[in-house]
């Protein structure tokens, strides 16, 4: 199907989920809430958050020079190093777990190791300085603290593991291309995806708890978002010539093309099985509240799959979860929950199947459960 005529189908099934009237179906049933769910994610998430990564990923995969990816992040790059910058890179990106996955896609086209990327793809989501300080207000202190903690060494972990698992397979495209040197200047590229990173962060930045430079950044988001999108523009057309911006456009489609349709189809499906937040999907919420109550192992395990398979929004985590251990929810699942969450969900486990391969994303997505179910038995006997 040519690219057009695709894009258009994906416009208009955009604009039915957006424009989707909420009073045809019955709430708190599985197809009324997988349509709603598929709803709010058009409304919320689409236009701001994933549309930008989506070029974003583009200009990472064609535009920035790889030389550069491979001395930050690449497989012979200073390993303390890289990692080290995949792991807290989600202090910066307040960007939810579907909407890392072109992102993470992007740097692994161009070259980065299989280590550094999974770090990244972890962190992405699950490091959000928001997410931690809202943690600590409204869950308690020594959760934000712990969170922020595990989180971090959480990365660190699935990047080594994932590192020394997927080391001897060939590198990525972008390792194996020519490496001459481009004519364009590589600080073109680092102010072009500075800008439109600018973008993404602002015109998602959420509303903060209390005063301060939160409250005051949130209040000029709008004014900053715009900022960054214009010097996004001067940029394309001053640092790129016709060819290059095609090139963009048609790699930023590809990457719609690979993930758009299976990031819908997980929300839709996370929408049946599990409802939106505070209603009833196919699974009756009291069923999950029963059985991850507690410190033991079965507990963690179960909160830790539960979290992966639901679609949590950025910061949506907390008062989920606030609503859970007022019903019972037990200590160590709750971190469980906060460390598995975020960084996996139902949408974007059936989008890393279809990019990297069910081995690749089986295995990270085992570790992610594995491990948090673990953290979470640690942290309950503390």
């Amino acid at each position: 199907m040519k690219t057009w005529r695709l894009l258009i189908i994906f416009i208009a099934l955009f604009l039915g989920l957006y424009f989707f009237p909420a009073g045809i179906l019955e709430e708190n049933t599985p197809l009324g809430e997988a349509l709603l769910m598929s709803r709010d994610y058009a409304r919320h998430h689409v236009l701001l958050c994933l549309i930008p990564a989506f070029f974003i990923a583009g200009a990472i995969s064609v535009l920035l020079r790889k030389d550069f990816i491979l001395k930050y992040l690449g497989r012979k790059s200073n390993k303390i190093l890289s990692y080290l910058i995949a792991s807290v890179s989600g202090a910066v990106l307040s960007v939810c777990s579907c909407t890392v996955l072109p992102i993470f896609a992007g740097i692994s086209k161009k070259g980065a190791g299989p280590g550094p990327a999974f770090a990244f793809l972890y962190s992405g989501p699950a490091i959000n300085i928001m997410a931690v300080i809202l943690t600590a207000r409204v869950l308690g202190f020594k959760l934000g603290i712990w969170r922020i903690i595990l989180s971090v060494l959480f990365a660190l972990v699935i990047g080594i593991i994932m590192g020394i698992i997927f080391s001897r397979e060939e590198p990525a495209q972008g390792e194996l291309a020519d490496e001459n040197v481009e004519s364009r200047p590589l600080h073109h590229d680092i102010l072009f995806l500075s800008a439109m990173t600018g973008f993404l962060i602002f015109a998602n930045f959420p509303r903060p708890e209390n005063s301060g430079i939160f409250e005051l950044l949130f209040n000029m988001k709008w004014v900053l978002s715009g900022l960054f999108l214009i010097l996004s523009f001067i940029f394309l057309f001053t640092f790129y010539d016709k060819d290059s911006r095609n090139m963009w456009l048609g790699e930023t489609m590809n990457f719609v093309k690979k993930i758009y349709p299976l990031l819908l189809l997980g929300v839709f499906a996370s929408g049946f099985l599990l409802g939106r937040p505070g209603k009833e999907g196919l699974i009756p919420s009291d069923i999950i509240v029963s059985l991850v109550g507690g410190e033991g192992f079965f507990a963690n395990i179960l909160a830790s799959v539960l979290a992966a398979l639901m679609y949590f929004a950025t910061l949506t985590e907390i008062p989920i979860l606030q609503s859970l251990i007022g019903s019972g929810m037990g200590q160590g699942p709750s971190m469980a929950l906060l460390l598995a969450g975020p960084a996996l969900s139902l949408p974007s486990m059936l989008v890393l199947i279809g990019v990297i391969g069910k081995k690749k994303a089986f295995t990270y997505i085992a570790l992610v459960i594995i491990i948090a179910s673990l953290s979470g038995l640690i942290f309950g006997a503390l």
